[in-house]
């Protein structure tokens, strides 16, 4: 068991940093992540690369930006030849193992050029971001007139129905249902029944069967070293959980809503377009905020209380000592913060994520329970793992810096200006509304940590003073006084596009070998006689005189 180097990757889906209580603004208690804090670094300024599920998870798998991977937004996939955590993970003999969602879909037109069986275990793995192993459920199976959102039917559905539970589809008659008081059941997307509880008692909802799931997965791992990606759906919507949890919160005095009346006055196109959405317009109602938050901060209270059922598990088993633990989330949500729902825009209720890291070894004992303020990002997470299991980061491919320098105090070079975030709003009404099409309708973000610029094409950019304004309540983007912090923030972003990495197949021993490599193999441009070229760079003589 010493020999084992073990990651415990946790992400829960749509999760507010500050819903938890070691981040010092929640209402609510979350002692078994704050433990991990505790034994950790919790990371105040950590951000997603991408604004909506599908573009920010592309970015934790692959280590690299929206604009490098190209899955822009939720069911796009990033191209065939795209590294993931698995493949970075593979030298050291790493079990990869995925339990949950990850919102990937695959590039068929790709595995089609390169003739690979999509049934295959090289096509099962590019058509899950490189996750063979596990048990993939991207948690919403929906119906409508189209038939199922999802086409495949969650191993979640069989196994309640095994518990007794009838129909064809547990997810939406069980476990996202409700019935209401007069006993019809009704369902979860119908936010008016937040406040009943599931259908199902707690310990058969999804939360508990994926980390029943991720015990049994430990277990069978046995000796071997490995890296469990533990995905869980909840919080995200259907805003529906199990008693007790749904009442834990209700009548209780709830944080208000981060809003001001002068944000909707003569707001950006895009922010206005987004202020009219349904989920925004529910969300604006402080009385339909109300009413639904309970249900979401029960959700987050049993995930915390179902991460402490498996960190007891791993004590037991004594795995504690070598399993590093990440706790994270792929967005946050705005529930009525900027009178906005949901995700997709940038300020720090969505894109600003909770994140903690604790490294069991002994070179990490000087930064337990410490906080770091330094600008991270999703996209850190893979060159961070790759050196927690003794690898070096392949940064010609990683668009991230390690944090194991923070974890064990030593001096961390970000080699950063900016924070990026982007966004593909193509899909949304938004996008028709304003004109848009599919490859103009984006927009990406750079913070700095004092200003946040984002780049709008076809529009005016906004740009928020987080140093004097952070609750970012002011768009600067069109103040003439601003003109020259535009032009800053603009260049800086210039400056990072010309820095992504590209030149993926081509790794920096290859680059430092072939520097100066044609001079020494008879490339000599610019000199005027045989008398100035160095020895090192002679022609032989075998070669002849010419």
């Amino acid at each position: 068991m010493s020999d084992q180097n073990n990651i415990l990757f946790i992400m829960m889906d749509q999760l507010r940093w500050d819903c938890l209580s070691c981040y010092g603004r929640s209402v609510i208690d979350t002692p078994n992540i704050d433990r991990i804090a505790a034994k950790g670094v919790r990371f105040t300024n950590a951000y997603v690369q991408g604004s909506s599920c599908g573009n920010s998870r592309a970015s934790f798998y692959t280590g690299r930006h929206v604009r490098s991977h190209g899955a822009t937004w939720n069911d796009w996939p990033f191209h065939v030849a795209e590294w993931t955590l698995a493949d970075y993970l593979k030298p050291s003999d790493t079990e990869v193992v995925l339990l949950g969602k990850t919102h990937m879909k695959p590039d068929a037109e790709g595995m089609k050029r390169l003739h690979i069986d999509p049934l295959s275990a090289q096509g099962k793995a590019l058509s899950n971001a490189g996750f063979l192993q596990g048990e993939h459920d991207d948690g919403l199976h929906p119906e409508g007139p189209l038939g199922r959102y999802s086409k495949i039917d969650p191993k979640y559905n069989q196994w309640i129905k095994k518990q007794g539970y009838e129909g064809g589809n547990a997810w939406l008659q069980w476990a996202n249902a409700v019935e209401d008081e007069a006993g019809v059941a009704r369902s979860g997307f119908f936010m008016k029944h937040a406040h009943l509880p599931a259908r199902l008692p707690s310990e058969l909802s999804e939360t508990a069967y994926m980390t029943n799931r991720a015990i049994e997965t430990i277990d069978e791992l046995a000796d071997k070293s490995w890296c469990l990606h533990l995905s869980y759906i909840k919080p995200h919507w259907p805003f529906v959980v199990s008693a007790p949890y749904h009442e834990l919160y209700q009548g209780i005095d709830l944080p208000e809503a981060i809003k001001s009346e002068k944000e909707r006055e003569d707001p950006h196109p895009i922010y206005r377009e987004f202020m009219k959405l349904g989920v925004a317009k529910v969300f604006s109602d402080d009385r339909k905020r109300q009413h639904v938050m309970p249900a979401y901060l029960g959700l987050i209270k049993q995930l915390d209380d179902e991460l402490g059922r498996l960190f007891k598990h791993l004590e037991e088993k004594g795995l504690d000592k070598n399993t590093s633990i990440v706790i994270t989330a792929d967005h946050g949500d705005y529930f009525g913060d900027h009178w906005l729902g949901e995700k997709d825009l940038f300020h720090d209720s969505s894109i600003n994520i909770p994140l903690i890291i604790h490294d069991p070894s002994p070179a990490a004992d000087a930064t337990r329970g410490t906080v770091c303020d330094e600008l991270t990002c999703a996209i850190d997470l893979i060159p961070t793992f790759m050196e927690l299991v003794g690898q070096t980061p392949l940064y010609h491919r990683l668009e991230g810096r390690s944090l194991l320098p923070i974890l064990h105090n030593k001096d961390f070079q970000s080699e950063r200006e900016i924070i990026v975030c982007e966004d593909d709003y193509g899909r949304l009404p938004v996008a028709k509304t304003l004109k848009r099409t599919p490859y103009n309708a984006r927009m990406t973000m750079a913070y700095d940590g004092h200003y946040k610029f984002v780049h709008a094409p076809g529009f005016d950019p906004m740009l928020f003073d987080l140093k004097n304004d952070p609750q970012e309540f002011v768009d600067l983007g069109r103040d003439p006084g601003y003109a020259q912090v535009r032009y800053q923030m603009q260049e800086k972003l210039l400056d990072w596009s010309a820095t992504l990495r590209n030149r993926v197949a081509v790794s920096e021993q290859m680059f430092a070998e072939g520097v100066g490599k044609s001079l020494r193999q008879g490339i000599l441009p610019g000199f005027w006689s045989e008398d100035e070229v160095p020895e090192t760079r002679k022609i032989p003589t075998s070669a002849g005189v010419f």
